[in-house]
Order: C-alpha cells, then structure tokens, then sequence
C-alpha cells in the first residue's frame, strides 16, 4: 500500500469515527432534553397533586369553620348551653375531618412507649415501673408517621409517695 492509499484509508477511519461520535452526542443531547422535560413534567405534577390535596383538605375544613362561626355568634348572644354545643361541635367535626385524613391518637394505656410517646416526669405510684399513669398532652400518628408525641407522666414504682405536712 502507497502512502497515499493509507491516508485515504485514515481518513475514511476518521470520518467513520467523527460520524459515529457525531451521533453518539446528538443521541446523548436528546435523552438530555428528554430528561429535562420528564423532570419539570414531574415537579408540575408533584405540584398540582401538592395544590389538589391542599384544596381538598381546606375544603373539608370549611364546614367546621361554619361551625366555628356560629359557636361565635351564640357567645356574643350569651347563650351559654348553645356556646357549649356549637364548640362541641366544632370539636366533633374538626376531629372527623381529621380522622378522615389518617389522624390518629396515640395510645397510652398501659406501658411506656418512647418510640410514640415523651415521659415529661417520673412520680412513685402504685403501678408498675414504666406504667403511663397520667397524659398531660394528647399525642398524634398520621399513619406510621408520630406527628406529636404523647406527653405523659411515667410510674417510678415505689409505692404511693408519703404526705409531707
């Protein structure tokens, strides 16, 4: 082979190279643009799903601000039995709506949790060590999720603490 069949054969190597890095990076810029579109396509949806959740739940909150409204009206009437009806109303619905929602007490009967629930004290009682004998703030769960920890008081045991007169 001549020297010049061999930069003839070279360059038709380089060409067949560039072309194919050619398309390599045309293939990479449009699964680039893609993705680019499929992520602002995602943050859009997150979005619009974010905004329809919020409208439903300030929907469902709208009777009980209704509610509200009325237990209002009747204190300025002084119409205590019906003040006390509408906040038991108003606490009723609000509790639904929550409920609804996945909202759940936590449970405090018996022993400590600290996974769901905050020892604020430890007091000697009659009850076993580790025994959940007060709750000084209701605790919340939305789903598996603690949202508020229960705030409680704990037994230490130790038998009923003596009167100091």
């Amino acid at each position: 082979m001549s020297d010049d069949e061999l930069k003839v054969e070279a360059s038709d190597e380089v060409e067949a190279v560039t072309r194919e890095r050619d398309e390599y990076l045309e293939a990479l810029q449009r699964l680039k643009a893609e993705f680019d579109n499929y992520r602002k396509r995602v943050a859009r949806d997150q979005q619009e799903l974010a905004a329809r959740a919020h409208e439903r739940l300030v929907r469902e909150l709208l009777p009980v601000l209704d509610d509200l409204e009325r237990a209002l009206e009747a204190a300025d009437k002084h119409e205590e039995a019906q003040l006390e009806e509408g906040v038991a109303l108003v606490h009723r619905s609000f509790a639904e709506v929550l409920a609804r929602e996945g909202l759940v007490e936590v449970p405090t009967e018996g022993a400590f949790d600290p996974h769901s629930q905050e020892a604020l004290l430890a007091q000697p009682s009659p009850e076993e060590e580790g025994t959940v004998i007060q709750v000084l703030q209701k605790g919340y769960k939305l789903g598996d999720l603690v949202l508020r920890p229960a705030r409680v008081i704990v037994s230490q045991g130790n038998g009923v603490p003596e009167n100091r007169a």
